[in-house]
């Protein structure tokens, strides 16, 4: 199998590694613009496979698409990152340029790749890839869903003090901080609902915390967070390349499902060896489907602005 990242930058190296040191794919290809920042953080990466035990070849390459010839999953992770301040709206005007040439020049060469969409603002990218592609849209997938369920579930565990691992919890909606919908009411801790070992006060905290999850690390860092985000990444490769029809919240083409049509949106979806194999349409109750219609809008609206480009 074989993976190729375009956009070596902490998200996309990061996936590279989770990816490598895994085993997910015995071929990863980190691709960036910038001569010899790939080839280096790939040589980097690969110098570790002695000590952690992994046979993956990891190789980078400035701007050489043919480099990612017949890739299997593709994941695109280039354009800017977010900066204090900067909202992920603010970034569509570059990053749907860098975002549609990527697209474009991958499919010379891997025609029958799934195509997994990291680059920011993430459900208007990854809507701009599928309509300027013209894929069918189980092969066009938004990763965003799976970044916010993980900080759901990380707040949770820290609110209970019990492992995350016993925690389940799912974000659907928009991958922004006033688009996306936590679904509080669901969440569990080894089949406990959270709602009732935890205060409504707790709980908001909790749904609060994790919708400006990526604008506190922005804050903290000075820049966009990369471990949690190239670890979603890679685990949404790993679902796909190992066929696990996983259920995972990701952004992708919405026909009539939820009363929502033509946009790109966070919602349950079983991920396997075909892309996006289903959607699965969960009882939502009247406010969480008044959310997601409001969370809807709002991701329209950004889409709005490819109108020049589409």
């Amino acid at each position: 199998m074989k993976v190729s990242i375009i956009g070596a930058g902490s998200v996309g190296a990061s996936c590279a590694e989770y990816v490598a040191i895994k085993s997910i794919a015995n071929h990863v290809v980190l691709l960036d613009i910038k001569k010899g920042l790939a080839e280096g953080k790939t040589l980097d990466i690969y110098q570790s496979a002695t000590l952690l035990s992994y046979d993956t070849k990891v190789v980078g390459v400035t701007n050489d698409y043919q480099a990612t010839e017949n890739s299997d999953v593709v994941v695109i992770t280039s354009g800017i990152p977010r900066k204090p301040g900067m909202s992920r709206e603010e970034l569509i005007g570059i990053n749907a340029g860098i975002v549609d040439s990527v697209a474009q020049q991958i499919l010379k060469f891997s025609p029958k790749t799934i195509f997994i969409v990291v680059s920011n603002p993430m459900d208007t990218m990854t809507f701009l890839t599928l309509k300027k592609t013209g894929l069918p849209k189980d092969r066009v997938i938004g990763m965003g869903g799976i970044l916010d369920s993980a900080r759901f579930k990380t707040y949770l565990s820290l609110a209970l003090g019990v492992p995350s691992s016993e925690i389940q919890g799912m974000v659907i909606g928009g991958h922004g901080d006033t688009t996306m919908i936590p679904l509080a009411r669901l969440a569990t801790y080894n089949g406990i609902p959270v709602s009732t070992l935890l205060s409504v006060e707790k709980l908001n905290q909790v749904v609060s915390n994790t919708m400006v999850g990526g604008a506190t690390l922005t804050t903290l860092l000075g820049t966009s967070a990369w471990y949690a985000p190239g670890a979603s990444a890679a685990y949404l490769v790993d679902s796909i390349l190992g066929d696990f029809k996983r259920l995972l919240p990701c952004s992708v083409l919405l026909d009539g499902e939820y009363g929502l049509d033509n946009l790109c949106i966070g919602v349950p979806c079983i991920i396997g060896g075909k892309g996006l194999e289903s959607i699965i349409e969960i009882d939502l109750d009247s406010n969480e489907q008044e959310k997601l219609i409001q969370s809807a809008h709002k991701v329209q609206q950004m889409n709005q602005s490819l109108d020049s480009i589409l």
